[in-house]
């Protein structure tokens, strides 16, 4: 076997060293960025607390820019979205968010919101969506806050008292003091039992109250 080296062979290119102040300089602007991302999002979570989720969207899109791998960044920006009503932009943000982290039950909580958007509004199959997000919450964590509350409302739309009460009386296991829950469950109960002349013409009940889709 010929082993001498053919005219026209090409030698390997070698292989590229990073020197160590090429190094330094990543890691450097690797800091920076990830300094700026936790910068935003404390500014944004503290924005969000005080109900300004436009201001509070214009700085969490500069983060999730910089960390759209940030499911901190993703869950506040959907949260935001969710609060303006632009529940189409909060879905494929929270959605990235579900993928990265499956058992995070704030992902599902507000990727539920997403998809239910006004309740009176939304379709059946947005609602099967919704029903969905909220129960994988409720299989990473059986205590997330407002989400039996929130399925509650769901099926008492429908027309599904019965799993409503069951929702609403969970919501009150967890929560006793939850007075939306106390307030539907006795509805329901009222709507369930025979008529009664005497509730007939009722009036002067507290506004209905509604979802927390975006808390």
């Amino acid at each position: 076997m010929d082993r001498k080296k053919r005219e026209n062979d090409v030698p390997e290119e070698p292989a590229a060293v990073r020197g160590p102040d090429e190094r330094a300089g990543e890691e450097g602007a690797e800091r920076e960025r990830a300094l700026r991302v936790r910068e935003l999002l404390n500014q944004g979570a503290r924005l969000l607390s005080s109900r300004r989720p436009g201001e509070a969207a214009a700085v969490l899109e500069e983060a999730y820019l910089l960390a759209p791998e940030d499911v901190a960044v993703a869950i506040n920006l959907g949260g935001a979205y969710v609060m303006q009503g632009k529940f189409s932009k909060a879905v494929p943000v929270l959605e990235a968010a579900s993928e990265r982290e499956p058992d995070n039950s704030m992902v599902w909580v507000n990727l539920a919101a997403a998809y239910l958007g006004r309740l009176e509004l939304s379709s059946r199959e947005m609602q099967d969506k919704a029903i969905a997000a909220f129960e994988r919450a409720l299989l990473v964590d059986p205590r997330t806050p407002n989400v039996n509350y929130n399925l509650g409302l769901i099926y008492k739309e429908r027309g599904e008292l019965e799993r409503a009460a069951a929702h609403f009386w969970r919501a009150l296991e967890i929560n006793p003091g939850d007075r939306d829950a106390r307030y539907w469950l006795d509805r329901i109960q009222r709507a369930q039992r025979p008529a009664d002349a005497g509730d007939e013409g009722a009036s002067g009940e507290p506004d209905a109250p509604a979802e927390r889709c975006d808390e």
